[in-house]
This record gives C-alpha cells, sequence and structure tokens, in this order.
C-alpha cells in the first residue's frame, strides 16, 4: 500500500503499453479504476475510459496509440494514455486523453516525468483538453503546450 512518505524513485518502473503488448482486460480495468479514482472530478466514468484504453491498444490501422504506467511495488502511482489521431497537419497525430498521478505521489515531479516521457515517444504533435481550473494546466503550459483555440462540443 501506497504512503504519503512514497515518492518516485529511481525504481519507481516506468512501461510502455502498445497493442503489441496485447494488454489483457483485466489489466485495461486495473488502469480504468486507477484513472477513475485519481482524475477526480476531472474524469470521465469508468466505462469511457475503458473505451479510450481498447483504442490506445487497438491493432485496427485507424486506431492505435499507447499508455505510459509508472508503477512501485506492483502499485500504479501514474498513467497516461494517448491516442493516435491518425491525423497529421491540420489536428495533431496524437490526443493525449488521460494523465493522472496517485494522491500521494503529487508535488513530487511524477506528473512532469511521465508527461516528458509521453512527448518523447509520441511521433507528431499532441492535443490534449485541459480544464481551466485544472493545475495541471500549469505544468502543460511549461512543457512548451499553448491555447489555440476554444473548443466547442455539441453532444446528443
Amino acid at each position: 500500500m501506497l504512503t504519503s512518505k512514497m515518492q518516485p524513485t529511481d525504481s519507481t518502473k516506468f512501461t510502455f503499453l502498445t497493442a503489441v503488448n496485447q494488454v489483457t482486460q483485466t489489466e485495461k480495468f486495473r488502469i480504468a479504476q486507477f484513472l477513475h479514482k485519481h482524475l477526480g472530478k476531472y474524469g470521465d466514468p469508468q466505462k469511457d475510459i475503458l473505451k479510450c484504453l481498447d483504442y490506445a491498444t487497438s491493432y485496427f490501422n485507424h486506431q492505435g496509440g499507447f499508455v505510459l504506467l509508472a508503477e512501485e511495488n506492483g502499485e500504479i502511482i501514474g498513467a497516461v494514455v494517448m491516442n493516435q489521431t491518425g491525423m497529421e497537419g491540420y489536428i495533431p497525430e496524437n490526443i493525449l486523453v488521460y494523465i493522472a498521478v496517485h494522491e500521494n505521489q503529487r508535488g513530487k515531479g511524477l506528473g512532469k516525468q511521465l508527461m516528458q516521457k509521453a512527448i518523447d515517444f509520441s511521433k507528431g504533435g499532441i492535443a490534449l483538453h485541459v480544464e481551466p481550473d485544472n493545475p495541471a494546466r500549469f505544468l502543460y503550459e511549461k512543457l512548451g503546450f499553448t491555447s489555440k483555440y476554444l473548443e466547442m462540443r455539441r453532444v446528443k
């Protein structure tokens, strides 16, 4: 069990998961539970997170991406889910869908480590959505993300 004294260390294990890894439904469920809990008010229903994980680890040519996990002692302490858009130029090649850090690990640099590894692993541009009041917004800005558009949605 993680305690508030644990910090990301050199023993933090980072793992990239793609379609090649043949990620099991059990592992996807474990990741979805972590994301649902640690995204808090900025998250989505667990069923939607599972759909995103299926997309990121899919073999279909029009889908793909990756999941990046940070683990300590077999426990997830951070996760990133990046989906490939299949486009380039007018829409970035990747969209950062989820990033979450365990509540006991926040403020220790793990989020920045995860973001930098995800940026390095991605091919092409990256888009992301962030709520204006989300403190992660400042990390994204430090890493070079800018606010180019106001997003508008029509939901059925």
